[in-house]
């Protein structure tokens, strides 16, 4: 080779060197982080609205219904490789389908009431229970609940007898998670759930000598230190309560805004008000972002109600010297139509074919007594 041609090979290839960034070659893996993002995906205050049909006026309502918030879940789901499924509670009464199963078919034989078979269906991760579970009793509340194949957790709710936990207060759901460079670990999920104290006032038949409810952030304070100690890496509220920052009492119905500033829980999905956080009717509240959707710094999310909204948190986490941190949430909700009425979704075809049967019934038997009167 020439000798003069290979000085310049030679020039041409430190230059070449010289430019390029050492960290190109770098190894993929080799900051000791590991960062995942983790999707947290709501519902809330169903009301037993499974499907988008307006019982009273006998015609297709798209502003309700599960079997449309159900494309929104698949649809959230695709977006993210990590994701889980809750529902805030209030979700057995509320609509003739609820009054149909608790009043008049019951739950027999093993049978599955259809929100918990939807439930099973869609696959959520655990639910908690809202103030009107309570509506129907006791006996008929276990036995809708022994169809639900998820975690049932609320830690507020105390049995009279025994004065421990009623319910399963929360659970840690060990769940396989891929970071950014597909690495995988296990996260510690943990879950808690909340209901309204005013559920002895509001179904004092029902719940008097059987039940009794404890004050929702103290509850919150007695839990989360023990659920960390059990190695929760994250603790994520069910909290079937609405959102003020009216000065705390113990008896306190909207409490959101108090369980954000308890050290330790890292995202709350709320309920309870129907309303919609993050939303214009929270612009006045103190220490609210209402862009990222956090309060006092804590992403918190309120998906309506009849299924009319998701709820979605964005979480991202860092795992350093061996432990998990969260370092961002955001919080956003996503409607199954527009103000006008107008569907943004298509029915999720699988779930309204699993839900037909009680739909066609309620149907059937509100023609009846039409017919009847």
């Amino acid at each position: 080779m020439n000798k003069k041609y290979f000085l310049l090979l030679l020039a041409v290839f430190f230059i070449f060197w010289q430019l390029i960034p050492p960290s190109t070659f770098a190894k993929k893996n080799s900051s000791t982080e590991s960062i995942i993002n983790l999707r947290l995906i709501a519902t809330t205050d169903l009301h037993a609205d499974l499907i988008n049909f307006d019982y009273y006026q006998s015609k297709e309502n798209n502003r309700i219904g599960l079997v449309k918030t159900a494309t929104l879940i698949h649809e959230a789901r695709k977006e993210e490789k990590n994701t889980l499924l809750f529902d805030v509670g209030d979700h057995l009464k509320g609509s003739p389908i609820g009054e149909y199963l608790a009043r008049i078919k019951g739950i027999y034989n093993g049978k599955t009431h259809p929100v918990y078979r939807a439930f099973n269906h869609l696959r959520y991760d655990a639910i908690t229970i809202g103030n009107h579970e309570f509506n129907y009793g006791l006996k008929f509340l276990n036995a809708a609940l022994k169809g639900a194949k998820m975690p049932v957790v609320n830690a507020n709710i105390r049995s009279k007898k025994t004065n421990k936990p009623y319910f399963k207060p929360y659970v840690i759901l060990k769940r396989k998670i891929e970071d950014q460079n597909g690495k995988k670990h296990t996260l510690n999920i943990g879950v808690i759930g909340f209901a309204p104290p005013q559920i002895m006032k509001w179904d004092k038949a029902n719940l008097e000598d059987k039940v009794y409810a404890k004050p929702i952030v103290e509850t919150a304070k007695e839990f989360v230190p023990k659920m960390k100690n059990e190695g929760a890496d994250i603790i994520i509220a069910l909290a079937h309560t609405g959102i003020s920052a009216e000065p705390y009492h113990p008896n306190t119905e909207n409490a959101v805004y108090y369980l954000t500033k308890i050290p330790g829980i890292h995202a709350i999905l709320s309920g309870h008000s129907h309303r919609v956080f993050p939303g214009p009717a929270f612009k006045k509240l103190p220490n609210t972002n209402l862009k990222t959707g956090t309060i006092n710094g804590k992403p918190v999310v309120m998906a309506g109600a009849y299924g009319n909204h998701l709820g979605i948190i964005d979480l991202r986490m860092i795992k350093k010297a061996g432990k998990w941190r969260v370092t961002k949430g955001i919080s956003k909700v996503r409607p199954i139509a527009n103000k006008k009425g107008k569907s943004l979704v298509q029915t999720d075809k699988k779930l309204f074919e699993l839900l037909k049967p009680e739909h066609q019934e309620t149907v059937n038997l509100i023609k009846k007594l039409e017919i009847n009167k």
